[in-house]
């Protein structure tokens, strides 16, 4: 017999799996030098000029952060996706629908 109360959707398959993804996205700035790098490699003045208010210092500090993780590389001077990187666009995709539905 099926119950009248629908279960919820289980959202992580393994405990942890969104802890492992707010390592990259919690950290502020990431998400945004995420869809600046989409679009291909990038200069370190190019991502500052994109991202309105970060300071220098905090730039480097997300690149420095996005590179250990393996999120970013670095290569003659241009900070570019890893394909660890570019999975995370289809999330950044889901965030940028959510956002236009939901506007402040």
């Amino acid at each position: 017999m099926a119950s009248l109360i629908d279960t919820p959707k289980q959202i992580e398959p393994n405990e942890g799996c969104i802890a492992n993804a707010m390592k990259v996205l919690g950290l502020k700035w990431s998400a945004l030098i995420l869809r600046d790098l989409n679009s291909g490699p990038k200069h370190f003045c190019e991502i500052e000029h994109s991202i309105a208010k970060i300071t220098p210092r905090i730039l480097s500090q997300r690149l420095n952060d996005l590179e250990e993780l393996n999120i970013i590389a670095q290569t003659d001077g241009c900070y570019s996706l890893t394909p660890k990187g570019s999975d995370l666009i289809p999330t950044l995709v889901q965030m940028a629908d959510w956002g236009s539905k939901y506007p402040d």
